[in-house]
């Protein structure tokens, strides 16, 4: 660890826990002598702290010191997944919103384009989200003007969604306008992946049970393939993606029945 005297300057205890969870997600696990050194507190400053944070489940205790938890460890993987070409999932979603009208009921999936769609519908009035991801009704449920419909079964072990034959079953409750999906990856045969059976299974349950069907997918996971087909891009109304797809990847994607859309 670095131990510099810029280091050692005074901080709150909310300050030194911030910077300790950063710590344990860089390196793993920590001690609490070289973290006593570090802040220029003392160890029992330090073992507070790391009660503090164990009891918030952030991170685990070991003998002299602390690791990264399973809890820390899924939302630093999740928060990274988001991050990985966000710009262009942001342009995705852009486009995406364009299309939502007024009083219209709408399936949300759980990709993490998707996601950010659901940051720009907070602003939206009268509009009614259905969805099996805890994410997307996280961003939602403190919007007055968004009904958000949290469909039920099982939370996937790694991410923040539902999953299962309760998940397919209560969907069948319902009928959309419009069913925004993602994807882990797009042939260009026009195959739609997803890296988990499950999913895929959820994905073209909430096809059937909607008007329109929309994909968005960043340009890097065209050309990537996985382990389930859930479908085949001929089957959505729109296919839409970023400016980074290459001519080859059009020409193959359009040849298969996809109906292109590139945000700009």
């Amino acid at each position: 660890m670095d131990m510099t005297s810029s280091n050692k300057k005074k901080v709150t205890a909310h300050q030194r826990q911030a910077k300790i969870t950063k710590l344990i997600r860089k390196n793993q696990q920590v001690e609490i002598a070289e973290l006593a050194a570090l802040f220029d507190v003392s160890e029992m400053t330090v073992r507070r702290d790391l009660d503090h944070l164990a009891e918030q489940g952030h991170i685990v205790r070991t003998f002299g010191g602390a690791a990264i938890s399973e809890k820390m460890e899924f939302e630093f993987d999740f928060a990274f997944r988001r991050r990985q070409n966000q710009k262009y999932k942001k342009l995705i979603a852009d486009e995406a919103a364009r299309l939502i009208q007024l009083g219209q009921k709408l399936i949300l999936d759980t990709g993490t384009t998707t996601l950010e769609l659901a940051y720009l519908l907070r602003s939206m009035q009268d509009v009614t989200v259905v969805t099996p991801s805890l994410a997307v009704a996280s961003v939602l449920q403190f919007s007055p003007k968004v009904e958000v419909i949290l469909l039920g079964g099982i939370i996937r072990e790694g991410s923040p969604d539902l999953t299962g034959s309760i998940t397919e079953a209560v969907l069948d409750m319902f009928k959309v306008d419009i069913a925004f999906q993602g994807a882990d990856g797009v042939g260009l045969d026009g195959e739609v992946y997803n890296s988990d059976t499950r999913i895929a299974k959820v994905d073209r349950k909430m096809r059937q049970r909607a008007e329109r069907i929309y994909l968005l997918v960043d340009s890097s996971k065209i050309g990537k393939t996985e382990f389930a087909v859930n479908g085949h891009v001929s089957e959505a109304d729109g296919f839409i993606t970023d400016q980074r797809i290459t001519r080859q990847q059009k020409k193959c994607l359009q040849k298969a029945g996809a109906k292109l859309i590139i945000a700009k």
